[in-house]
């Protein structure tokens, strides 16, 4: 187990490996997307090409061609994009073992759905990203002719996937996992699908032979799938810092609404870039997540539901940094901003207190030594006792 100085340091340097892979990753994603959703026949035409793009950017004019197959030559300069992916999963599946399966246990096991060992947590959070992949694969070989019914089961999948991490994880680990899930298949889709689909190509023209379309088409299905899944597994990447969402009873289901709704975004863009007008799919979303954000809405606790000893043992345990003006030891401001000073502070986050109490993740390293018997009593409050 990961403790200390060592856990916060190790998270935050693979949390900004994430970030920045993972907005290359994304970025590169977006824009071959937007490519493709944007080239047009060639003013000119021209043999083997499929259509081209004009743009301006940064000072300059740039042509892009897209040939039908490939060109008649194989190029000196060839740039793959694969280490964005690579790189992105690697930093996550650090994350997940440096945040929940080597910090503190409560973090990712809720103890009263399932008080599973570390080793099991490890063994059960692998094993679902692995099944998995392959479940997914499947899907899409057997699938693959018919893109409605693909998208229909597998997101019943993902939800399903979804539900299953909440009936063992806490909320917040539940959450991380489904977005690890989703991650896997995107990286999975590069490493097994994506690249080698393209060497096939690459490997044909340098024997002089005209490249098989087949793989090029079925690499290009699998780039537009990890396109449409992006907006999801963004969202699921900042979701721990809103526990209404990770905290809520139907979290899972929230979960899958938010998914459908960003899927649903990246369609209307996609749309758009081809010159498909659509004008109901982007309020809809917008009505969607307002709906959501109604439905996840805790319940009203004012000030007066808070127990005078709960009350008490956070003022003596919380207060001293998550105070107007804190009296920790090298604690300057109350960390995000988030104080203690009245019952009104602490039921306006009831939610939140429940997650990271009951997580063992604060009081930071337990500096203000809460006991076990207080950490209960502060969760049962938090969570409705």
């Amino acid at each position: 187990m990961l403790e200390g100085h060592l856990q916060e340091w190790l998270d935050l340097a693979f949390r900004w490996i994430h970030v920045i892979v993972g907005i290359a990753w994304i970025g590169t994603s977006f824009y071959f997307n937007w490519l493709n959703n944007h080239i047009r026949p060639p003013q000119s035409p021209e043999p083997g090409v499929a259509g081209e793009l004009w743009s301006v950017h940064g000072g300059g004019f740039y042509r892009v061609v897209k040939y039908q197959v490939a060109p008649e030559r194989l190029p000196t300069t060839l740039h793959w994009f694969k280490w964005e992916a690579y790189s992105t999963w690697a930093s996550g599946v650090a994350l997940l073992f440096v945040v929940y399966y080597l910090g503190p246990s409560g973090i990712a096991i809720d103890a009263r759905r399932w008080d599973l060992p570390r080793w099991g947590l490890m063994l059960f959070g692998v094993g679902t990203l692995v099944a998995g992949w392959f479940a997914y694969d499947l899907l899409c070989r057997w699938l693959r002719s018919r893109p409605g019914w693909l998208a229909t089961i597998g997101f019943g999948l993902a939800v399903g996937a979804a539900f299953g991490y909440s009936q063992v994880l806490t909320g917040r680990a539940a959450f991380i996992h489904t977005g690890a899930l989703i991650g896997t298949l995107m990286a999975a889709n590069v490493f097994f699908v994506i690249i080698p689909s393209q060497r096939k190509m690459v490997d044909a023209m340098s024997r002089g032979e005209t490249p098989d379309p087949a793989p090029g088409a079925e690499a290009a299905l699998r780039s537009l799938h990890n396109n449409y899944l992006t907006l999801p597994v963004v969202f699921i990447m900042v979701s721990n810092h809103f526990p209404s969402t990770f905290a809520a009873e139907w979290n899972w289901a929230l979960l899958g609404g938010l998914a459908l709704t960003g899927a649903a975004v990246r369609h209307w863009f996609n749309l758009r870039g081809r010159g498909q007008r659509n004008f109901w799919i982007l309020p809809a979303a917008v009505a969607a997540m307002l709906a959501l954000a109604v439905a996840a809405a805790p319940a009203e606790i004012s000030g007066a539901d808070v127990p005078d000893d709960v009350f008490a043992i956070v003022q003596m345990r919380c207060t001293p940094c998550h105070a107007d003006e804190p009296t920790q030891p090298r604690v300057s401001a109350p960390p995000k901003g988030v104080v203690f000073e009245t019952k009104a502070d602490l039921a306006a986050r009831a939610p939140l207190v429940a997650e990271v109490v009951a997580s063992g993740f604060m009081p930071r390293n337990n500096a203000t030594l809460m006991t076990d018997e207080e950490r209960a009593r502060v969760v049962e409050w938090a969570r409705g006792g």
